[in-house]
């Protein structure tokens, strides 16, 4: 399995913009299907955006399409996202997770995790 490391989370106002990093510890980073999951208090974990390990296809959650890009660097190991526009349904714990040669990188077994980082959204 590969170790996941977020970083890059902060309180910051409505509008305002953040980046969080994932550094991964596998050898073969360009192998994993990468997405970035959040969860608010008292909701359950939901994705956010997906990048697939082939072609570079991405997907988004309808409330993040516009102001959320994924990005992967396959030489640095990284997993980025960039949120910009931010709102206070933003706030949440931001997780990346690796999926192995997924077939679909939107519902497959991401079973790699990072402890996840906080992004706290004010209005």
């Amino acid at each position: 399995q590969v170790q996941l490391v977020e970083s890059g989370g902060g309180l910051v106002q409505a509008g305002a913009s953040l980046r969080l990093s994932c550094a991964a510890s596998a050898g073969a980073f360009s192998n994993y299907a990468m997405g970035w999951f959040r969860q608010a208090p008292g909701k359950e974990r939901e994705i956010v955006t997906a990048i697939s390990w082939v072609g570079g296809a991405t997907y988004y959650a309808d409330s993040v399409k516009g102001r959320f890009t994924i990005s992967r660097d396959n030489a640095k190991k990284t997993l980025y996202l960039q949120m910009n526009s931010l709102k206070p349904e933003d706030t949440a714990v931001y997780y990346c997770a690796a999926c192995l040669f997924c077939r679909d990188y939107i519902r497959g077994s991401y079973t790699s995790w990072g402890q996840g980082t906080q992004v706290t959204v004010s209005s």
